[in-house]
């Protein structure tokens, strides 16, 4: 049973290593000396822990400690909903708060503060449980999905003490308390690199120079945190040498775009789920997959059924927590996905997700597939489509646009849209409307928030 602690001090060379975020620098070193939890880290054996913090860094240090002690961590994102977090903690039989949020606000019997300031002791890290680490799914309705884990499971393959000569300094747009960024923080940690954290608060220019000045060599995010980047105008200020998308289709426009922001730079879009794990990533400089990728390559299998890609992998999750939630994973320990392929050629391609497909009079439309098409004008930086309410049809698309500058041509540019729709898509798909807007909302997950429009 290997815990974070272990596999981080087995990466070594912690006199070199840091987390920053906006506000502060704090070096690995000073955790082998003391800790951030103190002598409260005794207490907290064996227990099941919300850990609920505003910022990233205390949770991060905090996480480092609490693997192998506790007997299960809850990750709370910060904007998860208030309304839910009764229910959650119920489930997951939550007895801790671990955090900067009063216990008497989430219901905990006990508070356990957590900062950024190292107390100087020996801790005893000596571990006791094999910690279950649980996710909260990022959907924008309804309750989420407690999804779990264990650092074997997140992990998988992960080398140790490898990563380019241990130089790497990572960063990702992602909260590490989701699965996105906690991928990236655990490779980080396993791989003998530094890592600069995000902020929700901060605009995204200020994080993309923070970036760069944190000499950040890795870097990952949705689609839609990487056109809000080059949006921001700041990306000349970093000089990431591996750029990675995941999260969302990642559509040409965009790995073009990335190409000539980032030249030298390795750029790959991956796919992965909170259930199942990474599945893959793709460096081909190329949207979709190649067919080649289905049925097993290392520890992963990939198979396409009923339109859907389906993921079994060593890195498969333990399930969902609470006994009301169905498995995620088939008889044959697949998980649907619920993200539609198509076959051209020799090579899958996303067209979107199976729940959130609009019917326009009783055929089907992919609001990603006709971004996609939009995304490819020139001076289009970012869109969204949604549907609109029809008393004739039940429903029509329109399109929010973010266009290039701020002094576009925005009806010469709605006319070539349209064109290049008409001449693509099927005439059901061509939106009704085109809308320029200043910027579109992006969830706290990094996804594009549709609705309606």
């Amino acid at each position: 049973m290997k815990t974070l602690w272990q596999a981080l001090s087995q990466a070594g060379r912690l006199s070199e290593r840091w987390l920053s975020d906006e506000h502060t620098r704090v070096s690995l070193a000073p955790l082998s000396r003391g800790s951030v939890l103190g002598q409260r880290l005794e207490a907290l054996r064996g227990r099941s822990v919300l850990l609920s913090t505003r910022d990233q860094l205390p949770a991060a240090l905090a996480l480092i400690e609490l693997d192998g002690v506790a007997r299960r961590v809850v990750l709370c994102p910060p904007d998860a909903a208030a309304a839910h977090l009764p229910a959650v903690m119920a489930t997951a039989e939550v007895d801790v708060v671990v955090g900067d949020r009063a216990a008497a606000e989430l219901g905990g019997e006990m508070l356990v503060p957590c900062g950024v300031d190292v107390i100087p002791g020996a801790p005893d890290r000596e571990p006791s449980a094999d910690t279950e680490w649980v996710l909260l799914t990022s959907g924008t309705t309804g309750a989420p999905k407690l999804v779990r884990h264990t650092l074997a499971t997140l992990t998988g393959a992960m080398p140790v003490g490898t990563t380019l000569g241990q130089q790497a300094v990572w960063s990702t747009f992602y909260d590490m308390r989701r699965y996105g960024g906690l991928q990236i923080f655990l490779r980080a940690m396993f791989g003998g690199g530094s890592m600069v954290l995000s902020s929700a608060l901060q605009p995204v220019g200020e994080f993309v120079a923070r970036v760069g000045a944190g000499g950040v060599t890795h870097i990952s995010g949705t689609p839609s945190h990487w056109r809000s980047a080059l949006m921001s105008r700041a990306e000349h200020k970093m000089a990431p040498r591996y750029v990675r998308l995941s999260g969302e289709i990642a559509d040409q426009a965009i790995l073009d775009r990335l190409r000539e922001a980032f030249p030298d730079a390795d750029i790959a879009h991956a796919f992965a789920s909170t259930e199942a794990g990474v599945a893959f990533d793709v460096g081909d400089g190329s949207c979709g997959f190649p067919a080649s990728y289905l049925g097993r390559r290392d520890d992963v299998e990939l198979r396409v059924a009923d339109g859907t890609l389906r993921i079994k992998s060593g890195c498969n999750s333990l399930g969902y927590l609470g006994d009301r939630v169905a498995s995620p994973f088939d008889a044959d320990g697949f998980v649907d996905t619920g993200d539609i392929v198509e076959l051209r050629d020799d090579r899958y391609y996303f067209v979107g997700r199976h729940g959130g497909v609009i019917n326009i009079g009783g055929q089907k439309v992919h609001p990603e597939e006709i971004e996609a098409v939009i995304n490819r004008h020139p001076d289009v930086r970012m869109s969204v489509v949604r549907a609109r309410k029809s008393p004739i049809t039940g429903a029509i698309v329109v399109a929010d646009v973010v266009a290039m500058g701020d002094h576009a041509p925005v009806d010469k540019m709605r006319e070539e849209i349209l064109d290049t729709c008409r001449n693509v898509l099927a005439r059901h798909k061509v939106p009704a409307s085109i809308r320029f807007v200043s910027a579109i909302e992006v969830a706290a997950s990094g996804k594009l928030l549709r609705g309606q429009g």
